[in-house]
């Protein structure tokens, strides 16, 4: 690539799992995503009340871990063998990231079952950047420039040529 302004990276990789409760299976599944990750995950807690699910403002429900840099691409090629080197266009948002789901944490190399924790399922957030997207987080009014926003087109021919990952139109 001539231009490295044009440059498409991964800023984060980030994988969520929610529990829906407090408890032993949030602390089970917390190590699960420690072990698969190689990173210290955070809990995540509800905002609003829901009193049909017993959940109230403040209870830790979920737990996601967020990698970047070599970590986070060294995890991504893992994942993608887990979906099967397949993905939907449909899973691109405007702005070029990826989102993903995997049914079953087994499916991704390297992960051992756990008969305590059961099946669970993990979200996939893969955010894409290009430099210069800086500029956007400062508290200046600067915003970035509709020209250097990663579309979805863009950010799929980057999926595709560097994780040979199909993706189903």
């Amino acid at each position: 690539m001539e231009n490295k302004m044009r440059e498409i990276l991964i800023e984060k990789v980030t994988m969520n799992v929610g529990v829906g409760e407090p408890g032993d299976r949030l602390e089970k599944v917390e190590k699960l995503l420690a072990q698969i990750s190689g990173a210290k995950p955070v809990k995540t807690s509800t905002k609003k009340r829901i009193p049909e699910w017993n959940i109230r403002p403040g209870l830790d429900i979920g737990t996601k871990v967020t990698l970047r840099g070599e970590k986070a691409e060294e995890l991504l090629k893992r994942l993608f063998v887990a979906v099967e080197n397949k993905v939907e266009f449909s899973n691109f948002d405007k702005r070029g990231n990826l989102s993903f789901g995997i049914s079953e944490y087994v499916h991704i190399p390297g992960a051992k079952y756990d008969y305590t924790v059961g099946i669970v399922g993990i979200s996939v957030a893969v955010t894409l950047y290009r430099r210069g997207y800086s500029i956007a987080r400062k508290r200046s009014s600067k915003h970035i420039g509709h020209n250097h926003i990663i579309t979805p087109e863009e950010a799929k021919q980057f999926i595709v040529e560097k994780y040979k990952v199909k993706v189903n139109d």
